[in-house]
């Protein structure tokens, strides 16, 4: 049975009064093949056409330090990356103040040791503290010299209508392609209800979308917190306040360790921490949850508009990001990846993410986008399919049930049915 998460927006309004947005750009597939054919034998195509906006591939830069600065965002469009969303701006740069170190690593094997895998990292970085005309500046050059590239910005205000707005004008002047919202950053400024307090809080946050979406012009992108009981919640509110699309997760809020030594946290300040958003390969399967549960809600509540996806969380291989896709996620972010492993990380995931296509014949991310989703049912549902298959198995082994049930047609199937070995 086919089934999709692509759909058309819908002109009116929604429950909470606000009017979607039509986008005369979209074309997203409407369904995808759970069988793929047998006969397709061309190179997998892994561009994507999400709210309009056309990407070479779906690997994104997530907001964060490798899209901190013109250098390094115009790295990840030379290597090829389908799209990148710029580390998150306000409007007043000089409240935010980091402080270093502010990171930490968790490798496998004891907390803290120098040897094995890195398979956790935790960070307490703020949003971006330098001034937002040259962040605004440096977009703009990034649109004059990679006018067919996707650049998104990521923004973040204080609870202030007017404030909103302003940024949001000003971000949009500069050219670029769409807005990622930041309503979960897990730590740092939630006095200020910034970040994941506004995420946490559903009438905040249909109030905060309203702004938004009232004046944005071009796709809007609410990210998650994973910090909240229901994700959906959230991503039903926004997606219902007008925006086009919705990305999970952001950072999980996590104390990384206690040095055993000294007895002090980590990353370690002066002696003193904070907690902070964990990421890596250890939150992927948490990752995955949650945007299980968005696809869910989207395909059973929004199954008649063009709302997209991204899926975040521990992606450093292709696989990783099939399992996004196969999800329902349109587009796939990676940052603390490219921090461990650099720019070019992105021909290793497009080449693994081209096997696994390979590997079942799919011809384009749409074909097997959502596919997974099917096989996702309650607990006492799986008890009656599994008593449902011993029913049947034990049937079969049984065979005949007495001498007047041979058939003349089917004698030797029969005999078959009662053979053991």
């Amino acid at each position: 049975m086919a089934s999709s998460l692509g759909f058309t927006h819908l002109t009116g309004l929604t429950s909470s009064g606000v009017s979607f947005r039509r986008w005369n750009g979209g074309s997203r597939v409407g369904s995808f093949r759970i069988s793929a054919s047998e006969t397709n034998q061309q190179e997998p195509d892994l561009s994507v056409n999400v709210n309009g906006l056309h990407m070479p591939n779906p690997f994104v830069i997530g907001s964060g330090p490798p899209g901190t600065n013109y250098k390094v965002m115009k790295k990840a469009f030379d290597e090829g990356w389908g799209a990148v969303i710029a580390k998150t701006v306000s409007l007043d740069a000089a409240k935010v103040i980091n402080v270093t170190p502010r990171y930490a690593r968790l490798r496998a094997g004891a907390n803290g040791s120098a040897k094995g895998q890195i398979i956790g990292w935790e960070n307490i970085e703020l949003i971006s503290d330098r001034p937002l005309e040259t962040m605004l500046k440096e977009f703009k050059q990034l649109k004059e010299e990679y006018p067919d590239r996707i650049l998104i910005a990521s923004i973040m205000e204080e609870y202030n209508k007017a404030a909103w707005e302003e940024l949001i004008d000003r971000v949009e002047q500069t050219g670029i392609d769409a807005i990622e919202v930041n309503f979960s950053c897990p730590h740092g400024m939630p006095e200020r209800k910034m970040g994941a307090a506004v995420g946490q809080d559903c009438d905040l946050l249909e109030e905060v979308c309203g702004w938004i979406n009232a004046k944005a012009t071009v796709p809007v992108w609410a990210k998650m917190t994973p910090n909240i009981t229901d994700i959906t919640q959230p991503a039903r509110v926004s997606l219902r306040s007008g925006c086009e699309g919705v990305a999970a997760i952001n950072t999980i809020m996590s104390v990384m360790g206690i040095n055993l030594k000294t007895l002090h946290p980590e990353p370690c300040v002066e002696g003193y921490s904070t907690p902070g958003g964990y990421s890596s390969k250890a939150v992927h399967p948490i990752a995955l949850g949650k945007v299980m549960s968005i696809a869910q809600m989207m395909k059973k509540e929004f199954n008649d508009g063009d709302y997209s996806l991204s899926g975040i969380g521990g992606v450093e291989t292709g696989g990783d990001a099939a399992e996004f896709i196969l999800l329902g996620a349109n587009t796939v972010q990676v940052c603390t990846g490219v921090m461990m492993y650099g720019y070019d990380l992105v021909s290793k995931l497009c080449s693994e993410l081209k096997d696994f296509m390979r590997t079942h014949n799919f011809s384009t991310i749409e074909e097997f986008r959502g596919a997974s989703l099917q096989y996702f049912t309650t607990h006492t549902e799986l008890v009656r399919i599994q008593q449902e298959a011993i029913r049947e198995r034990r049937a079969i082994k049984k065979g005949l049930q007495s001498d007047k049930d041979w058939t003349g047609d089917g004698f030797v199937k029969e005999s078959e049915s009662m053979v053991s070995n």
